[in-house]
């Protein structure tokens, strides 16, 4: 327990951190675009993470909403408690998970709709003979055959979109009283949090290599600046608004007349 609590509060205090924050969006970009400019000089060599049946890749970032949401779910709840057990405030605070996840639902089905309309089904990889009995990839594929479309990055999105969000909804374990807690809330709620951090040192990773190994420049970038528009709407602009599930909190009632 002890050992875990020293874990929480040292990437409690990182997060803390103004810079980790405000630069966290930006690292994003920066990692597309080098990434992306590397694989086209083709001067990184090919590795167990070149292959997009690595174990990361399959089990995790083929599912990761999924991740996402298992363990932002229990998290929002125990942590947001600390600050209000108001039915209404915990419903709006849940609300915020829907609303990611019809983010990540348009955009994904956003990105299958333009590889469609861009692609056409060919007999062979070599893209010689088109088939035009398929008109979508999922029949295309189905038979046996090869599409090619404009493929924008899904990774490129999830990822950088799965972390921001993260980012913003572990917010509140800053200034959680976990010591007020009993025995059991408090081990979850730190290994979740443990858990969470984790969650986005790999979505990083993933990201990185996406970036480095799959796609080109503009795919990249497009499913990259998908990822930081659909956070930058929430979370910079719509959940300032009054009608919105509203900012995680992030001080208690008596910190903030401290602070006021």
């Amino acid at each position: 327990m002890a050992a875990v609590d020293v874990i929480v509060n040292k990437l409690a205090a990182l997060w803390r951190i103004p810079a980790a924050r405000r630069l966290f969006p930006w690292m994003f970009l920066l990692v597309s675009f080098v990434g992306s400019v590397l694989k086209k000089l083709d001067v990184v060599p090919q590795t167990y993470f070149s292959n997009s049946r690595n174990a990361l890749n399959v089990y995790f970032v083929k599912v990761s909403w999924g991740w996402t949401l298992l363990l932002l779910t229990p998290f929002v709840l125990l942590s947001n408690s600390s600050f209000s057990r108001s039915v209404s405030f915990l419903g709006r605070r849940l609300l915020s998970l829907a609303v990611a996840t019809a983010v990540w639902y348009i955009c994904t089905e956003t990105f299958f709709y333009i590889e469609d309309m861009t692609g056409s089904c060919y007999e062979t990889s070599i893209e010689g003979v088109i088939n035009k009995e398929f008109i979508s990839k999922a029949t295309c594929r189905g038979a046996g055959f090869h599409w090619n479309g404009y493929d924008i990055s899904g990774h490129s999105f999830i990822l950088s979109y799965s972390s921001l969000f993260i980012m913003e909804e572990m917010a509140p374990m800053a200034s959680v009283k976990t010591a007020n807690l009993s025995a059991l809330p408090r081990l979850v709620l730190n290994l979740l949090y443990v858990a969470l951090n984790l969650i986005v040192m790999i979505w990083v990773w993933m990201f990185s290599c996406t970036s480095i190994y799959f796609h080109d420049l503009f795919q990249n970038l497009i499913g990259t600046m998908f990822g930081l528009l659909g956070w930058h709407l929430t979370y910079r602009v719509w959940y300032l608004k009054p009608l919105s599930p509203g900012l995680p909190p992030q001080r208690h009632p008596k910190e903030q007349k401290q602070h006021a």
